[in-house]
């Protein structure tokens, strides 16, 4: 009596065929103590062991943020890394020049046509060429305007040059370069308190008359402030990458220095390199097709993205579904079929058990059959225990601020899935073909295992081929890349962002948007297709066995 007070007879378990029971139990018993299977079953384990191990160690080890852009250096070694030079529009190339420093403004200057020619005022003067009457000069100067000219800038501690001494010709504009003394200082001095000043840079306050047929230009040196230097960390991951996979602008400037927003002046001003008219940003476009083409990027924006969060997480996807498709699907879907199904009537025939089991009320097709549930029984179990092993570990261990990664668990449910259809299909073909050829059978599965692994290959490279749509591990695989895209729904956002920004991931080898959608690119309809073609395959081969072995004379 069971629990209900019901008979035996009156519950479901006295309807299942006693036939089959019988044979499914007799083959799991024989395939449990085949000395083959556990071999098989432990080769897996110990591959499953290995990649673990690599993924731990490799999941364990500190990752080193990498500085995209260059901005955390410090060119010039005046304490200033670059990316704080960008912000305050300073040079990373001259150490005199960095936050804080004096800046130069420009106020005016006399072109080699201008009239009047002569200007009046209390200035820095660039590149000045001409005669200049001071009434007052800073001797002390020593801070260039621009790093580029600062070999013309004056150096009063030299001393004056007498321009009648250095005996100048009448046009003293015409070989002062000869003149090797002249030409150290960039001037001279008349006996009337005149200077000649020969492409020079000082400051000072008088009247430049300019040569004609040259040029020269004045403005003003700022007033210096201290500034506190950033750590050369601060510019490390500071710009992540800012996209939600729409066209158009993207992008936004996280470090500030595009934007400059606090320290912008009219010769310091925002980027629009990209010429869309919006400053700072990032302009995505793709094709009609959905393809993305190009991506052109204001300066200094999106630059250096969190290498950990995105190389992390890639990284993680990237084991996760390298792992499904090679070593469960192509290596364990093959390998466990050619060892455990390709004998599953040819072993009982030579053996001599096959007559005493073919005696029994059995029909020759349920025979089949009901050897093929043994089996299944056996990989399809072992499939499930392995992989729930595998996804635990890696959703504790795998990136992110939850203590369990519950994402994960549905991409190993379809990997499981399309473990346990392959192994379904393999075992089909690979049992038929040892009923058709029990001699050299076992052959013909190897060479269609290479195969099948090769077709796999290819798919996993170019999906979209069409000699791998011939191929069970073609289907497979699609299986998986829809039921990645399916629980992870940013995967091709990651990776078009890794192939936008060079990150090297791996994702984009081993992944791609599943191709058999019916133009609907729902990952849904290409699950569905794929699944029903590989059941299709394996009740056409079981078909076929039945049909084979129904007239196959028993010897």
């Amino acid at each position: 009596m069971d629990e209900q007070g019901r008979g035996l007879s009156e519950t479901v378990w006295t309807q299942l065929d006693r036939k089959a029971g019988a044979i499914v139990e007799l083959t799991i018993r024989q395939l449990r103590n085949r000395i083959s299977t556990w071999v098989v079953l432990g080769v897996g384990v110990l591959l499953m062991s290995l990649l673990l191990a690599f993924y731990i160690d490799s999941i364990r080890t500190d990752f080193e943020s990498i500085d995209n852009d260059g901005d955390s250096e410090d060119w010039d070694n005046d304490g200033y890394p670059l990316g704080q030079e960008r912000i305050y529009g300073t040079s990373d190339y001259e150490n005199q020049e960095f936050p804080g420093s004096s800046e130069y403004v420009y106020l005016g200057d006399i072109d080699f046509n201008d009239q009047p020619r002569n200007h009046y005022g209390n200035h820095t003067w660039l590149n000045a060429w001409g005669y200049f009457t001071p009434t007052w000069i800073d001797v002390n100067a020593t801070t260039s305007p621009y790093p580029w000219i600062k070999d013309s800038l004056i150096v009063w501690s030299l001393g004056a040059v007498s321009c009648e001494e250095e005996g100048l010709s009448s046009d003293p504009f015409e070989n002062w370069y000869t003149n090797p003394t002249i030409a150290a200082r960039n001037h001279c001095l008349f006996e009337n308190g005149t200077y000649i000043m020969f492409g020079s840079t000082f400051t000072g306050e008088g009247d430049l008359f300019v040569e004609p047929m040259y040029s020269s230009e004045w403005g003003f040196m700022t007033e210096s402030f201290f500034v506190e230097k950033h750590p050369k960390s601060m510019y490390i991951d500071e710009d992540d990458i800012d996209w939600d996979g729409n066209s158009g602008s993207q992008g936004f400037d996280d470090d500030g220095d595009c934007l400059k927003d606090e320290y912008i002046t009219e010769d310091n001003s925002q980027s629009d390199s990209n010429r869309n008219g919006i400053y700072c940003d990032v302009e995505w476009s793709y094709d009609s097709n959905g393809v993305l083409v190009q991506i052109r990027a204001d300066e200094n924006v999106d630059e250096d993205p969190d290498d950990a969060k995105h190389i992390g997480e890639s990284s993680h996807r990237t084991f996760v579904i390298g792992t499904g498709k090679i070593a469960f699907v192509m290596i364990l879907g093959l390998f466990l079929p050619l060892f455990l199904a390709l004998g599953l009537v040819r072993d009982e025939s030579e053996n001599g058990t096959l007559h005493y089991l073919l005696s029994k009320p059995i029909h020759r097709g349920e025979f089949i059959l009901y050897r093929l549930l043994g089996y299944l029984a056996v990989v399809v179990s072992y499939t499930v225990i392995l992989v729930s092993i595998v996804a635990i570990i890696t959703s504790i261990i795998g990136p992110g601020d939850s203590i369990v990664r519950l994402s994960d668990f549905p991409v190993w449910m379809g990997i499981a899935l399309s473990t346990i259809l392959v192994l379904t299909a393999y075992g089909s073909i690979f049992n038929t073909v040892g009923l058709v050829m029990p001699k050299y059978g076992v052959y013909i599965c190897m060479i269609y295992g290479i195969w099948e692994f090769l077709m796999g290959l290819f798919t996993i490279t170019i999906p979209s081929a069409t000699i791998p749509m011939l191929s069970i591990s073609h289907w497979a695989i699609q299986i998986i890349d829809a039921v990645v895209l399916i629980a992870w729904e940013d995967t091709s956002l990651i990776q078009q962002k890794a192939d936008a920004f060079g990150l090297e991931t791996g994702i984009s080898f081993f992944w791609h948007p599943p191709v058999h959608t019916l133009e609907t690119g729902n990952p849904f309809v290409a699950l569905l297709i794929s699944t029903v073609f590989i059941l299709a395959i394996s009740i056409g081969m079981v078909a076929i066995g039945q049909l084979i072995f129904r007239n196959k004379e028993i010897m």
